[in-house]
């Protein structure tokens, strides 16, 4: 009797290891997805940006956040401020990194 004891307390031992080292798998393939599927992507999207507020120079047509479209007048490189012409009279004042996107010359006449 106390044979039988002794081999269920055995068996149940080893089926908690099993257990954790299933939940340690598990665990570590939830972040290895993550990264995959949510840090990468991001950090390459962050990158491009960062690429397209160096590239912006005078004269190019630019689409802002708010969803403006103008031609840039003025760039301030120590204050990361742009000056934008909507049009002939009205210029606006906004921050390089509320640009989303360098448009195709031309673009603002075909509008």
């Amino acid at each position: 009797m106390d044979l039988i004891n002794t081999a269920h307390a055995q068996g149940a031992g080893a089926a908690q290891s099993g257990g954790t080292m299933q939940l340690v798998f598990m665990l570590l393939m939830f972040g290895v997805i993550f990264y995959f599927m949510i840090f990468r992507p991001q950090k390459k999207r962050m990158n491009a940006h960062k690429e397209l507020m160096a590239s912006m120079s005078k004269g190019d047509e630019v689409l802002t956040q708010g969803g403006m479209v103008g031609k840039i007048t003025k760039i301030s490189a120590e204050k990361d401020f742009i000056v934008i012409a909507l049009n002939e009279e009205m210029e606006v004042t906004v921050q390089k990194a509320s640009v989303t996107a360098v448009l195709p010359k031309g673009t603002m006449k075909s509008l």
